[in-house]
């Protein structure tokens, strides 16, 4: 509100020969005039089934390396939020098209850290997975021991 305000005594200047007007008498004149709206987005705001959407996407192509595995894993823990299920079928079918266990393993335990000390979510995520993890032949943290390491 102040950079408004100095900013439309800097105006003033170029365009008066006055003294610069003290910034708050600004706002005792005509108030309405300082009120600004800032716009940090100008896209529409995602739903939620368009971001799961999107990630289930990415990972679904069939031409995925093993950077675009790792930065789209990497950006997706990167969000404040847990991944819903099917955004990490879809990644753990990325990395068996790979052959890529340790990314697998690794997704499994970023899932566990992102929870944090909501005990629930983990076993709940596991729980939706276990058809794919039986599927692909991957076997979780825990049932490798490395979550005692």
């Amino acid at each position: 509100l102040i950079n408004s305000c100095l900013f439309i005594c800097i105006i003033q200047a170029t365009t008066q020969t006055k003294p610069f007007p003290d910034p708050l008498s600004l706002l005792t004149r005509n108030p309405t005039t300082l009120l600004a709206s800032r716009c940090y987005s100008h896209g529409k705001q995602e739903t939620d089934e368009e971001f799961d959407a999107r990630w289930v996407t990415y990972f679904n192509k069939p031409d995925i390396d093993a950077w675009e595995l790792r930065k789209g894993m990497n950006t997706l823990i990167g969000y404040d939020l847990v991944p819903e299920p099917k955004i990490l079928e879809a990644a753990l079918k990325a990395c068996r098209r790979l052959n890529d266990l340790a990314s697998a393993i690794r997704i499994l335990e970023a899932v566990k850290d992102k929870a944090g000390p909501h005990k629930d979510i983990y076993p709940y995520v596991i729980q939706e997975l276990r058809p794919t993890l039986n599927e692909l032949g991957i076997s979780t943290p825990e049932e490798l021991g490395i979550d005692k390491i």
